[in-house]
């Protein structure tokens, strides 16, 4: 993909990107907030194994952070966590519509800070190692 500005991606504003614009970059970067981050994983688990799953958007999250001039933001550890906790509470829950699992799981849509610092603690989640690969958490959830 080449880089794109923001003005050069596909907006999606007034609705959840699919797995397919996703994937090819097509979204609002402004309007892609952590809940649908959260959508499109939902998504992605739906159709695919879990680890293909996590592959797929976390090689469309690489790409578009490096299109969009931001590769700082994207965060290895974050991106699989949030992937593995998401199919690990569609699966308990059992959810095949999207607005069954996001009225059941709020607290993954709303404040992801919260929900981290309940596994992580700041030093291991904001060091340099938990950027570049998956690592698991450190603390005990309550």
């Amino acid at each position: 993909m080449n880089a794109h500005s923001l003005a050069d991606v596909a907006c999606t504003a007034g609705r959840l990107p699919t797995v397919a614009e996703f994937e090819r970059g097509e979204v609002d970067a402004e309007a892609f907030d952590h809940a649908a981050h959260v959508y499109v994983a939902w998504e992605m688990i739906n159709q695919y194994p879990l680890t293909e799953a996590i592959q797929r958007f976390t090689d469309a999250l690489r790409r578009l952070t490096k299109a969009l001039g931001q590769e700082a933001k994207y965060h290895e550890t974050i991106s699989w966590f949030y992937m593995i906790r998401t199919a690990e509470r569609r699966a308990a829950l059992g959810a095949t519509d999207w607005e069954t699992f996001a009225a059941a799981n709020a607290e993954l849509l709303m404040n992801s800070k919260l929900v981290l610092d309940r596994h992580y603690s700041a030093e291991l989640l904001w060091s340099p190692l938990a950027r570049r690969q998956f690592l698991l958490p450190d603390l005990i959830a309550s």
